[in-house]
């Protein structure tokens, strides 16, 4: 029987109410973004020195080499994510996503500090260790961002080949340039993770690393049912999130929740996707779904019959 899907609260009405008026969520913006920025440096994290490091770096041939210039982004797409006014559409969202990575999940367990981000994956690859019998040979890492879910798959499952696909250029160039230090060979993709372009039962495992939350449920469930067409029989689908049923959410403070919901803006449409009868719909067998941290989840779901 599928567990209740949470609704939206009153506290968390009240807060929408809030982030209408735009001089408050302008407000509630800023102060995110310095809370993270703080946080990351209190912890030895050097956000600002890496960003300006970043920022002197030949960016335009990785670029152009990545880029798509036809693909059409979904309206979801363009709006403000993370306290950025161009979402992820931007090289100074780019720059970030490491340091800010580090500052948001040191919080998880208070004695990790900065490598909570690390423990955060090892969780999420436990869980799918457990469930996979057999080492895929073909990973699609849906969501990408900077590759810091695909190299951490691509150590998981040394064998295997992977793909990493994301709908910012400006990450993917990012990606491309950590592979190059890291002397990687992972391929890149510039395409929405629903309408990804690749071939028919071409993936063993997709992945999708905190990509959920971002994602209104249409979308959400238009990716299921890509992530179904690629998978091979017996493939599997893994889903690493936000935990709407973590008692950490159910009893943040409003004021933490305010700027929480401020930089995520489609945050109460994940709280509320029935996940598992999406996945039976799209075409899986009932998904496995094990709490891995105080407020994350992995779900993983194999290609029905």
């Amino acid at each position: 029987m599928t567990a209740a899907t949470p609704s939206i609260g009153l506290a968390s009405r009240f807060v929408n109410i809030l982030l209408g008026i735009k001089p408050l969520y302008n407000l509630a913006k800023y102060r995110a973004r310095k809370m993270m920025i703080d946080r990351a440096e209190s912890l030895g994290v050097p956000w600002r020195d890496r960003v300006r490091e970043l920022s002197t770096y030949e960016w335009d041939s990785r670029f152009e080499a990545i880029c798509d210039p036809n693909l059409a982004y979904p309206q979801y797409y363009l709006k403000p994510f993370h306290a950025y006014e161009e979402g992820n559409l931007s090289w100074q969202c780019a720059w970030e996503v490491e340091p800010a990575s580090y500052a948001v999940h040191s919080g998880i367990w208070p004695e990790a500090g900065a490598q909570g981000d690390t423990r955060l994956r090892q969780c999420y690859h436990d869980a799918l260790k457990q469930q996979l019998s057999v080492p895929p040979q073909d990973i699609l890492d849906l969501g990408c961002s900077v590759g810091m879910s695909t190299f951490a798959l691509q150590e998981l499952y040394p064998q295997a080949r992977v793909t990493g696909i994301d709908l910012s250029p400006y990450f993917l160039a990012v990606a491309q340039y950590n592979s190059e230090q890291r002397h990687a060979a992972v391929t890149w993709k510039h395409a929405a993770a629903e309408a990804t372009g690749l071939p028919d039962a071409s993936f063993d495992l997709v992945s999708a690393c905190l990509l959920f939350h971002e994602l209104p449920q249409d979308a959400a469930k238009a990716i299921f049912t890509e992530a179904k067409r690629l998978l091979r029989p017996g493939g599997h689908f893994a889903v690493m999130d936000m935990n709407p049923r973590s008692q950490v959410y159910a009893q943040m403070p409003p004021y933490i929740l305010t700027l929480l919901k401020s930089t995520e803006p489609y945050l109460d449409k994940y709280f509320t996707l029935d996940i598992e009868q999406a996945l039976i719909d799209a075409g899986f067998e009932r998904p496995t779904i094990t709490p891995t941290t105080p407020r994350h989840r992995a779900v993983v779901a194999r290609v029905a019959s």
